[in-house]
């Protein structure tokens, strides 16, 4: 019964799913007249039927436009499909949709026989897939793959090209990877969709008569994939946090150019145990692993990038620096032709206003980048250059400071592209054409807020340089607010978000007889206990920026709005720090921070 999905290899597009007592139906609506898919509500099995069964009751029916996957817990498994889209831009010709809805359908009525403590614990790990339903950036295609960049697709062989789009797929960039197991295994390949979790931005503008097309895509990698304070640095196999490749893509008058920059954490063991204070202390674990943890993330990013150019952004003083000195000792055993390693003290030498300044930098760099060049697709898609290696950069968060610098290297980059097509003159650049360099802008502004929410739960800092090409007052005050918003969302949110991430990604597994007392129940250390000092200072640092704010408020009355909202934040606290004397984070963990 299940091989008749292998009859056709396209994704269906248009579906619709009917809620009976016992069983969902998702059936296929784009007119394919393909099979039915049924999950048991008992237990989550999965047939294939042609024709709707016949119901007492009148069945729930909805439009969905495509499964998810399924995730298994302890006594349930839980259906996740995609209830609202929207229609973002192309990809290489192939329309590209945002997940705007994701929905979590129960197949647990097994668990009504399940002993009370497993009801219990399903219960609170069920409770983590609420915080799932809103996970952002998710986006796909019916059509094209979108976890591979246009060198990878232009290289696939034509039997790879006609694989189902999920065996075409990178797996690092295949969000839903985990979740699509169940699938596979009854070769659902219709019904197979791969997401990919990141940004996607575009823009046309035209210069004299000719009409560009731009395009910015980036795929966040899934291998220690979370969220900012909970994933730092390197796992032993030398898969870092934060790891995200962004391809900047042109079209011009049928040629494609695509150009692909990566960003990572620093792939040393490290970590920020979140104790309530500002900024934790760097935590470097295992040095002695650090030279193989090390080679093994840039043999790696050798194999499927080719050369690699590592720039290093971050502070040559505090903990910043005792990272980053130990970031540059192991990379002396892997430096060579293939690999080259700089570090560029960003705040030292950029300030917080200069960013102009990153010229510098693209003067290091410069050689590197021309050298290994670009994609370079004719009219008849032929490859008439290739892009023979990456540029990685990194700062702390590989946020802020990373996206700046990777907006300076993709606007480089267009212009000798331009150039090379013959649009731009030899001394012309983006900023020559105020509506094409407004919108280059705002694509990367955007590019870093999207990452940035997925990471930390807040837009980018820096945000109104890369948007408007300088600092402003209000963007300034904007980085303040972020902050704050930052540091509460890694203290008391981020923990659960996490949990939410490993569960759906398959890092963390549920299995009855497992051990999932949380730590605060062991007793263990991430009940961090916040001193009144501190609290203090939150509370001073409110008030201090409340009279920012209002300084300002004669030239904007928005202004008067930050100062109402810092003043409140701050009063709020206080009365929180009278009424309990003491902060504690106690939230249940599935494990510590790895």
């Amino acid at each position: 019964m299940m091989e008749k999905a292998d009859s056709s290899k396209k994704l269906y597009s248009r579906l619709r799913l009917w809620e009976f007592p016992d069983q969902y139906i998702v059936e296929p609506t784009d007119g394919s007249c393909g099979s039915s898919l049924v999950i048991s509500r008992k237990d989550g099995s999965m047939s294939l039927i042609d024709k709707l069964p016949e119901s007492s009751s009148v069945p729930k029916v909805r439009p969905i436009f495509g499964v998810v996957g399924m995730l298994k817990l302890l006594a349930g498994s839980y259906l996740i499909v995609i209830t609202e889209h929207e229609c973002v831009g192309s990809y290489l010709g192939h329309p590209i949709f945002k997940v705007s809805s994701l929905k979590i359908f129960p197949c647990n009525h097994s668990l009504e026989n399940s002993p009370a403590e497993q009801k219990k614990m399903e219960t609170e790990f069920s409770g983590l897939l609420n915080v799932a339903e809103k996970t952002s950036g998710l986006y796909f295609s019916y059509e094209t793959n979108l976890t591979l960049s246009a060198q990878r697709l232009n290289d696939l062989g034509d039997e790879s090209k006609l694989l189902p789009l999920w065996r075409q797929a990178e797996p690092r960039f295949l969000w839903n990877n985990y979740m699509l197991e169940v699938l596979i295994d009854n070769k659902l390949d219709p019904y197979i969709l791969p997401v990919v979790q990141g940004s996607f931005n575009n823009f046309q503008a035209a210069i004299g008569e000719d009409v560009i097309d731009v395009t910015l895509v980036a795929r966040r990698c899934t291998r220690r994939n979370g969220t900012r304070m909970w994933r730092r640095g390197a796992d032993s196999d030398g898969y870092v946090a934060n790891f995200v490749e962004s391809e900047q893509i042109m079209q011009f008058n049928g040629y494609t150019a695509s150009f692909v920059q990566v960003r990572g954490s620093i792939p040393l063991l490290w970590e920020q145990i979140v104790d309530l204070t500002y900024k934790p202390k760097f935590q470097i674990v295992k040095l002695e692993e650090a030279p193989r943890v090390v080679e093994r993330h840039f043999l790696d990013l050798r194999k499927k990038y080719g050369a690699v150019f590592a720039v290093d952004l971050v502070n040559t003083h505090g903990g910043e620096g005792r990272l980053s000195e130990k970031y540059a000792g192991a990379m002396q055993h892997v430096v060579s032709d293939d690999v080259r390693y700089l570090h560029f003290d960003f705040h030292h030498i950029c300030g917080h206003v200069h960013f102009e300044r990153l010229s510098i930098l693209y003067e290091q760099i410069s050689d590197f980048i021309e050298r290994n060049g670009y994609l370079l697709l004719n009219e008849k898609g032929e490859k008439m250059k290739e892009q023979l290696g990456v540029v990685r950069t990194n700062c702390i968060d590989c946020l802020d400071r990373t996206n700046v610098t990777q907006s300076m290297i993709g606007r480089k980059m267009l212009e000798y592209q331009l150039r090379r097509l013959g649009v731009f003159g030899a001394e012309e650049t983006i900023s020559s054409h105020p509506k094409f360099d407004d919108s280059f802008k705002v694509l990367w502004a955007n590019h870093g807020d999207d990452i940035s929410l997925q990471y930390s739960g807040t837009h980018a800092l820096k945000g109104d340089f890369v948007r408007y090409g300088q600092r402003t007052i209000q963007g300034i005050l904007m980085d303040g607010w972020n902050a704050l918003a930052r540091y509460y969302l890694n203290n008391f949110c981020d923990g659960t978000k996490q949990d939410a991430i490993d569960l759906l990604q398959g890092h963390y597994i549920v299995s009855v007889g497992r051990d999932m007392t949380t730590p605060s129940q062991k007793g263990g250390g991430l009940e961090a206990v916040a001193s009144f000092p501190l609290a203090l200072s939150l509370v001073l640092t409110g008030f201090f920026f409340a009279t920012m704010s209002l300084r300002q408020g004669q030239y904007d009355l928005r202004h008067f709005f930050f100062s109402f909202m810092w003043a409140g934040l701050s009063v709020a606290l206080a009365a929180f720090v009278r009424a309990n004397g003491r902060i504690f984070c106690n939230r249940p963990r599935l494990h510590k921070p790895c």
